[in-house]
């Protein structure tokens, strides 16, 4: 009896704050998969890490015993000057007489500050272009995602939402499993456009690079990552690259259109039905408990789904009806059943709603 009562009272609590038991899993999930990350890496470079570590070390003994006139405080002092350098993107291998902050090298690298990629393969020297760096990218950050929420939005309707709604009226397919098939179609297409294709022109095109590592670039770069380990141009000959600046300017024009492009995928899978249907397990609450602001949302939703489904169903002769907000709240505050979903040609007949 005991027993059953507890479980009972289990069983309600966990029904009651079945959202928060659901984040609670969610975070230990993500923490998780940060552990499992960080070991697999570990176990991946660290013997890399050894290996190159003892091949430092025996290149500089071998140096020290061939050349007995440089001492090793010497030899330190000009290490620790050349990694500082090389740190502000100066190198003295093979150092030409190009510039990292002529136009375009500063055009390619306020785009990396705007677009928070930052290789780190060129910073700021001064202290005067460090405060510029903090004041540019303070006001610069925000207007480039107002300006990327607006584009995706503007290429949303052109690329997702009008392709989508026209076959779905044209052949009268599922909507949820037309969105899926073609969010996987418009991602393998951006992959094949901004990913694959550019990889091979990388390889072409930077002669240190394979494939593997052109196709690492593209994509650390169009996922804003941006670690700083391969920079294109950055080993350029006059000879293999007679136009640096407008190859600067081409790979500028590319992370940003290439970024677009990602966000409309990403925002393309956020605004499939199964994707909402996951979020809403993580905080999703009673409908009697919502605020009269959230219930003015759902209700707004609600209607726009009705008219968007009316629209796709509409004849001259037949206008439909939507049932009035107070109706469709009223359904969507049934706490043990779902909103029922009824289709526009079963609820509009001679122009009443049933």
């Amino acid at each position: 009896m005991a027993r059953s009562c507890a479980d009972g009272r289990c069983a309600r609590f966990a029904e009651r704050h079945r959202t928060t038991l659901n984040f609670a899993a969610l975070i230990i999930g993500y923490i998780v998969y940060l552990l499992i990350g960080a070991r697999i890496f570990s176990a991946i470079e660290l013997p890399y890490e050894n290996e190159l570590r003892r091949e430092l070390v025996e290149a500089r003994r071998a140096f020290l015993t061939n050349h007995t006139c440089v001492s090793e405080a010497h030899l330190e002092e000009l290490l620790v000057r050349a990694l500082v350098a090389s740190n502000y993107g100066v190198s003295v291998i093979r150092n030409s007489t190009s510039h990292n902050w002529d136009f375009v090298s500063s055009l390619f690298f306020a785009s990396t500050v705007l677009t928070t990629t930052g290789y780190g393969h060129t910073v700021p020297l001064s202290s005067e272009g460090k405060a510029f760096c903090m004041f540019y990218a303070l006001f610069g950050i925000p207007i480039t995602l107002f300006f990327l929420s607006v584009a995706v939005h503007r290429l949303m309707l052109l690329v997702t939402r009008r392709p989508v709604s026209f076959i779905h009226r044209r052949w009268a397919l599922s909507k949820p499993n037309l969105s899926t098939a073609h969010a996987v179609c418009l991602a393998l297409i951006i992959c094949l456009l901004f990913l694959i294709v550019p990889a091979g022109i990388f390889t072409t095109l930077e002669k240190d690079w394979n494939y593997m590592e052109s196709l690492y670039f593209c994509f650390i770069s169009l996922t804003t990552i941006g670690l700083g380990d391969y920079v294109p141009g950055a080993t350029h000959s006059k000879k293999n690259n007679p136009h640096p600046q407008l190859y600067r300017l081409a790979i500028t024009a590319y992370l940003l259109l290439g970024l677009v492009c990602v966000l409309v995928v990403l925002e393309t899978c956020c605004e499939l039905p199964q994707i909402k249907r996951l979020r809403q397990t993580f905080y999703q609450e009673s409908v009697r408990e919502l605020d009269g602001e959230t219930t003015n949302i759902i209700d707004h939703d609600y209607v726009s789904d009705n008219l968007t489904d009316a629209t796709d169903h509409m004849t001259p002769d037949h206008p439909p009806s939507i049932p009035s907000v107070s109706q469709q709240a009223a359904s969507l505050r049934q706490k043990s059943k779902p909103p029922p979903y009824t289709t526009v040609s079963e609820t509009v007949v001679n122009g009443n709603v049933r």
